[in-house]
């Protein structure tokens, strides 16, 4: 029995989870639940934890049916606002990006769907557990650490990751973040730390040794962002030269609570704030010796783009660029 394998010793063993049996899977899911969001429990050690999400991993693969697969992976990413110690939610998290990248080539076309579904699914968890701790700087940090040490998702020396995770984050990222956003966990939310949070895929855009990496990251992710942050409706202003298409998705949710690295000093900033913060940090990224030069050249001009869409810019900052 499935219940029997959530002893006060250990989680339910993959066996349980990895089921052909439906009932013994869901059982072996709700007993996981229960176990590691007891705040008695310490995290598991490493080991324990690959184990473990081995066998959700396969969980997963085993359901088969799109409302199950729905169903299933909410409940699976919901684990991580469940646990009650922070640790011990973010060691879980740590281990789904690397169970992730050692599992996903595995994953044929028929069930790739359902696990970026997962994917999805885990990214606006986990920005609503840093909401949750008020965007705290520390485990904002630690948050980015999982996404781009080595294991994680957006580490651009690590050869093991596969492309297709990093360019679908890339697509959802921001989308997800939109989304946590409009459903915060109280009336009064901090404003969420953008530059902070952008800050992997700078590093990713700045070191990977893929061009059509850096071309999605720039295109799915870092030009929608600036158009957002560069458009206002509901000014009196010209429109800028660069008009974006009536499909461009505006963040507006998240662009009217957001901040650049800290939310209790900062407060709210304006759309030119935002976008000024983001552009100061992606060309320092750019300037860092680990850039590669290729990308480094790419950065400089997509900042020299948007910097001459600021109104105001400060003509004294670091107009001069180093394309070598």
């Amino acid at each position: 029995m499935a219940s029997e394998s959530a002893s006060s010793s250990g989680p339910p063993l993959g066996k349980y989870l990895a089921s052909t049996d439906k009932k013994t899977r869901d059982k072996a899911i709700k007993n996981l639940a229960a176990f590691l969001s007891d705040p008695s429990r310490d995290a598991l050690p490493k080991a324990e934890l690959a184990k473990l999400w081995k066998g959700i991993f396969y969980c997963f693969w085993m359901s088969d049916k799109p409302l199950v697969q729905q169903a299933l992976a909410t409940e699976i990413a919901e684990i991580l606002l469940d646990i009650t110690k922070l640790s011990v939610s973010l060691d879980f998290l740590r281990g789904f990006w690397e169970s992730t990248v050692r599992e996903w080539n595995s994953i044929d076309r028929l069930r790739i769907d359902k696990y970026y579904m997962l994917v999805r699914r885990f990214v606006n968890a986990s920005f609503r557990l840093l909401m949750r701790n008020d965007w705290d700087e520390s485990t904002c940090q630690e948050y980015n650490s999982i996404l781009t040490d080595r294991g994680g998702p957006l580490c651009p020396e690590d050869q093991r990751v596969p492309t297709s995770l990093a360019y679908h984050l890339a697509d959802i990222y921001l989308e997800e973040l939109e989304k946590a956003s409009g459903n915060p966990p109280s009336p009064s939310p901090p404003p969420a730390p953008l530059t902070t949070l952008v800050a992997p895929f700078f590093t990713l855009a700045a070191r990977t040794h893929t061009n059509t990496t850096y071309l999605r990251v720039q295109s799915a992710l870092l030009e929608p962002l600036y158009t957002a942050l560069g458009t206002s409706y509901d000014s009196d202003e010209p429109p800028s030269r660069k008009r974006p298409r009536l499909s461009t998705p505006t963040f507006s949710t998240l662009l009217s609570n957001a901040c650049a690295t800290r939310p209790k000093t900062e407060g709210a900033m304006s759309k030119s704030a935002l976008k000024s913060s983001l552009l100061k940090k992606m060309f320092e990224v750019a300037s860092e010796p680990e850039t590669r030069d290729a990308n480094r050249r790419k950065l400089y001009a997509l900042w020299k783009e948007h910097m001459e869409d600021e109104d105001g810019s400060d003509s004294g900052e670091a107009h001069e660029v180093d394309g070598s």
